[in-house]
C-alpha cells in the first residue's frame, strides 16, 4: 500500500515545490508513493486545446469517483472550452480562474507545496495539476465507504437518543453540532502519526471551557510522538495523568448526548478519527456510575439508580474477599444457621475457600472473554449457558460449594450494572489481589487494601482535578449531581471544579408558576 514509504521521505518532501512542468510533478508523486495499484493518475487536455494539459491525482477507494469525473475533469474538459490558450497560460489560470469558474466543488486550497498537496492525497483528497502552473489545487473529495449511523452497542439505554458515534470524524463533529448550535462552539484538528497522520479533533464551548484545560489538552496532545494512533486508547495511554493506575482517568462514550453534556459543562471532547469513542477530559471518579439516562428520568429514580450502581460497585470488588474472610477467619461473625448451611455444602469441597473463589472466579472470566470474542448472537448465550452448566457441575462434583456459586454470580452481575467498561475492568483488576490478601490478614486485609485504594484515589488528578472530586476537596454544590442528583432546576450552576467561564447553567426554580390553579 501507499503508506509504507512515507516516513523516510517526508523530511524530503517539506522541501518539494510544484513545478511547473507536469510530467515533473506526476513523476515525483509516482516517486515519493511507488508503485501503488490504487494511486490514479488521469491526464487530460483542458477545454479544447491540445497543448495545455492537466492532470488529476486520486487515491482510488479513498475519494468519490461520481465528483472527480463529473465536478473536476468533465468541467475542466468542457467548462473552459471558451478560453483561448493565452488565456489559460496566466499566472492566476489554476488558482483563480479554474478555481472561480470551472471548478464546481464546494471546499478547494491552492498550494504551491507537493507536501501539503500530498498529505492531502493520503487523507481521501485530489490534487489537480496543470501544465505551466506551479500551482496545484486540493479539492475536497473525499467518499471512502463508512458505517452509518446507528445505536451504540456498549452504552444501552432505555429513554434516550439511539443514535451513536461512527468511525468518521466530520460525521461525530455533525452530530455534536446537530446538538449544540451555538457560535460559541468550537472545533480545532491536530494530527497525531507519523505514518498514520491520525486526524484529531477537540470539541469545547469557547465561552464555558476553562482556557487553560483546552491549552493543557492540546499540549499533551501535540507532544504524543509515535508512528500512529489506530484508536482513541492510543491518545488516552499518552495524555492521562497517572499511567500505572488501574482506573481510567478520562472518559469514553460513543453517545453524542453524553459528549455533549459534558461539553455543556465545560470539558473538553477528543474525537479521533477511525474509532467510535471519543474521549472526555477531565473525569471524576463518579462519573463512572453516572449514566445519561439520569438526567432523563426524574430525580428521586436517578438517585436510587446511583445507589444500586454503587452497591453494585462495592459487591462487584469485595463480596468474593468478604467470603473468604468469613470462612476463614471469622465464622463467629456469620448467623448460625448460615454456618451450619455453608458448612453442609462444603463438606464435599477438597479446597480452601480462596481456591475455590479463585476457580469460579478464573472460570467466569474465561466465559466472559468467551462471550466476547464469539459471534454477536452466539456470544451472550454461549456466556449464560456456560456459566449455569460449569457452575451446576462443580458444583455436582464437590469442586465448590453452591454457596460459592451465588457469590460469583452476585458479582459478575455487579459488574455488569457499571456504565462503563473501563471502570468495571479496573474492579475486576483488584478484585484478585484483594482475595489474596483477605485469605491472609481476614477483614483487616480488606479494610487495609479500602483505605490503601481511597488514598490512591485520592491522589489521582485528571487533568489537574481532583480525582474524588467533590468529596475531596469538599465542593457542596457540585455534590447536587454526584452520589446523588437533585431536581435539574437546582443544578443551576456548572461544577466549580471546572473553572468555567460562563457558570450559569438556568435560571429556572421551582413554584407555583407550574402549578394549574383549580377550577371553580
Amino acid at each position: 500500500m501507499l503508506f509504507h514509504h512515507i516516513e523516510d521521505k517526508m523530511q524530503p518532501l517539506n522541501h518539494i515545490v510544484v513545478s511547473r512542468n507536469l510530467e515533473d510533478n506526476t513523476e515525483k508523486v509516482r516517486e515519493i508513493l511507488g508503485a501503488s495499484d490504487d494511486l490514479v493518475v488521469r491526464e487530460f487536455c483542458v477545454g479544447a486545446h491540445e497543448q495545455v494539459r492537466a492532470a488529476v491525482i486520486y487515491i482510488d477507494g479513498l475519494t468519490n469517483s461520481e465528483v472527480i469525473n463529473n465536478f473536476i475533469i468533465k468541467s475542466l474538459m468542457f467548462e473552459t472550452r471558451d478560453y483561448e490558450p493565452n488565456e489559460l497560460f496566466t499566472e492566476e489560470t489554476l488558482n483563480e480562474k479554474f478555481a472561480r469558474f470551472a471548478l464546481t466543488i464546494g471546499e478547494i486550497e491552492t498550494v504551491d507545496n507537493l507536501s501539503k498537496a500530498i498529505k492531502g492525497l493520503l487523507a481521501g483528497d485530489g490534487i489537480v495539476l496543470m501544465d505551466g502552473s506551479d500551482k496545484a489545487i486540493i479539492p475536497n473529495v473525499k467518499g471512502w465507504e463508512k458505517r452509518g449511523v446507528e445505536e451504540p452497542e456498549s452504552e444501552h439505554v432505555v429513554r434516550g437518543p439511539r443514535d451513536g458515534f461512527s468511525e468518521t470524524l466530520r460525521v461525530n463533529t455533525a452530530q455534536i453540532r446537530r446538538r449544540l448550535q451555538d457560535p460559541d462552539l468550537r472545533v480545532k484538528n491536530l494530527t497525531v502519526g507519523r505514518r498514520t497522520n491520525t486526524n484529531v479533533a477537540l470539541v469545547y464551548i469557547e465561552s464555558v471551557a476553562d482556557p487553560d484545560l483546552v491549552k493543557e489538552v492540546e499540549r499533551r496532545i501535540r507532544e504524543i510522538e509515535i508512528d500512529g494512533a489506530l484508536e482513541s486508547g492510543y491518545i488516552e495511554q499518552f495524555i492521562e495523568d497517572s499511567h500505572w493506575s488501574p482506573f481510567p482517568q478520562l472518559q469514553n462514550t460513543e453517545r453524542p448526548d453524553k459528549a455533549t453534556s459534558n461539553i455543556l459543562e465545560g470539558k473538553v471532547v477528543i474525537i479521533v478519527d477511525g474509532t467510535p469513542f471519543v474521549l472526555i477530559a477531565p473525569a471524576v471518579f463518579t462519573q463512572f456510575y453516572q449514566s445519561p439516562e439520569d438526567y432523563y428520568e426524574r430525580f428521586l429514580i436517578a438517585t436510587l439508580i446511583r445507589f444500586i450502581r454503587i452497591a453494585s460497585m462495592i459487591i462487584a470488588l469485595l463480596l468474593p474477599s468478604l467470603y473468604i474472610a468469613f470462612t476463614a477467619f471469622h465464622p463467629e461473625m456469620i448467623p448460625s444457621k448460615l454456618v451450619i448451611a455453608m458448612a453442609a455444602g462444603r463438606a464435599t469441597v477438597p479446597f480452601p475457600s480462596i481456591v475455590e473463589a479463585l476457580l469460579m472466579e478464573i472460570t467466569m472470566e474465561i466465559l466472559r472473554e468467551a462471550s466476547v470474542r464469539l459471534p454477536g448472537p452466539i456470544g451472550p448465550t454461549i456466556g449464560i449457558v456456560g456459566a449455569l452448566v460449569v457452575g451446576e457441575a462443580a458444583v455436582q462434583a464437590g469442586i465448590v460449594s453452591p454457596i460459592m456459586v451465588i457469590i460469583v454470580a452476585l458479582t459478575t452481575i455487579g459488574s455488569f450494572a457499571s456504565p462503563s467498561y473501563s471502570a468495571a475492568i479496573a474492579l475486576r483488576m483488584l478484585r484478585f489481589p484483594i482475595m489474596f490478601i483477605a485469605s491472609i490478614f481476614g477483614l483487616y486485609g480488606i479494610m487495609l487494601v479500602v483505605i490503601l485504594i481511597v488514598i490512591h484515589l485520592c491522589s489521582l488528578k485528571s487533568f489537574g482535578v481532583p480525582y474524588i472530586t467533590p468529596f475531596s476537596p469538599r465542593k457542596f454544590l457540585d455534590m447536587r449531581d454526584s452520589i446523588i442528583r437533585v431536581p435539574l432546576y437546582w443544578m443551576n450552576r456548572r461544577p466549580s471544579f471546572m473553572s468555567t467561564g460562563d457558570t450559569i447553567r438556568t435560571t429556572n426554580t421551582a413554584g407555583t408558576e407550574n402549578k394549574i390553579p383549580p377550577k371553580l
